[in-house]
């Protein structure tokens, strides 16, 4: 029963994560980190680099959340999502339609398409698919990136593969720090062992190789396997699995921890929708000019998926230098000068953005 809600569960991870990069919203891929423009491509929308109050509120909600699902509901991650997991427990299910013959050296060499699959994926998460494709093999920053990642992901999914789990995976040390004796786990019921066959199916399956007869193990991955090869056995007899999941899910540290996860995504969501379309930014450069003349730095960033027709103007007495018609592109940003010749004496300088519905001013200082 587990291992086939697990495999549907896995399938459905391994198309979302692999197809996600082809959603288009707004032009953009619905997920990707642009790394020459430093900006975000997040659903439709795009966080810059510059935005660190939103990267501190989504590092505050994702490790809530982490610590959330950790307590509540243990190595559930490890045993159903983690995308090791899912790529070896598909490579074993393809393996095993071929029979038990070489099922080792198989698995070995279907994990050699996988793993180049796993690390185009990655890649586009960066560069959109259809210019990685296209590059792939002919630009050789492109070329190598893929080719190293191929590698590394072959090597640690063919020959290092379940050890990585219990030996160096630094989420699996981290849970044992956050379990407490409500955490959902799977736990051998040794008040009926007197009536259990020790056919040892259940240690056989185990992808971690241990013996759960044993008591709770902080190897356990929680995959649930041991509790169908258990059924497959007890079943014939009317008797239940001596293996189950053993914890209380609902209790009072479920409720504070969910509750503070769910203030923190709200909060995330809120900042998020408050952001402006548009945010101007002016910097004063300290260039020696004649008296009354000042050159300031302008950076427009575009915040919405639309184009923009904007115009930069000011209250005071001056005349502004330079073009100040701007047309910014979606989700873009801008970055010019222009000068200020004031007529009269000033101090401040007041600078507006108009147009489109928009209207920001910004006060800087005057030479």
């Amino acid at each position: 029963m587990w291992r086939k809600q697990r495999r549907v569960v896995e399938i459905l991870q391994a198309a979302v994560v692999t197809g996600l990069p082809f959603v288009i919203i707004n032009g953009e891929s619905a997920l990707r980190f642009d790394i020459p423009t430093l900006k975000l491509h997040l659903f439709g929308s795009v966080l810059w680099m510059r935005e660190f109050y939103l990267i501190l509120a989504a590092t505050l909600f994702f490790l809530l959340f982490t610590g959330f699902v950790t307590i509540t509901l243990g190595r559930v991650w490890c045993g159903w999502f983690c995308p090791q997991t899912v790529l070896l427990d598909l490579s074993e299910s393809i393996t095993a339609m071929a029979g038990k013959k070489h099922r080792k050296l198989l698995q070995k060499l279907i994990l050699i398409p996988l793993s180049a699959l796993v690390s185009v994926t990655m890649i586009w998460y960066f560069i959109p698919p259809a210019e990685t494709l296209r590059t792939l093999f002919v630009e050789p920053t492109i070329t190598a990136f893929f080719l190293v990642l191929w590698l590394l992901v072959y090597l640690e999914l063919a020959f290092l593969g379940r050890g990585f789990c219990i030996s160096i995976c630094p989420y699996a040390m981290l849970q044992n720090l956050m379990f407490d004796k409500d955490t959902l786990v799977i736990e051998y019921d040794v008040s009926r062992d007197s009536t259990c066959m020790k056919c040892d199916a259940c240690v056989h399956v185990c992808p971690v190789g241990i013996d759960i007869k044993k008591g709770l193990s902080s190897a356990c991955i929680a995959c649930a396997e041991c509790i169908d090869a258990c059924r497959s056995m007890t079943a014939k007899r009317g008797m239940l699995p001596f293996p189950n999941y053993r914890g209380q899910v609902l209790r009072p540290k479920t409720y504070w921890l969910g509750g503070a996860t769910a203030i923190a995504a709200i909060a995330l969501a809120l900042l998020l929708w408050s952001r402006p379309p548009v945010d101007f930014l002016v910097i004063r450069d300290n260039s020696s000019l004649p008296p009354g003349l000042n050159r300031y730095s302008l950076i427009i960033y575009n915040n919405s998926g639309k184009q923009l027709a904007l115009e930069l103007s000011s209250s005071d007495q001056v005349t502004l230098i330079g073009e100040h018609r701007l047309s910014l592109q979606p989700f873009s940003a801008i970055h010019g000068s222009i000068l200020v010749k004031s007529i009269g004496k000033l101090e401040h300088l007041h600078l507006r953005i108009s147009g489109e519905g928009i209207s920001i001013n910004r006060e800087t200082g005057f030479l």
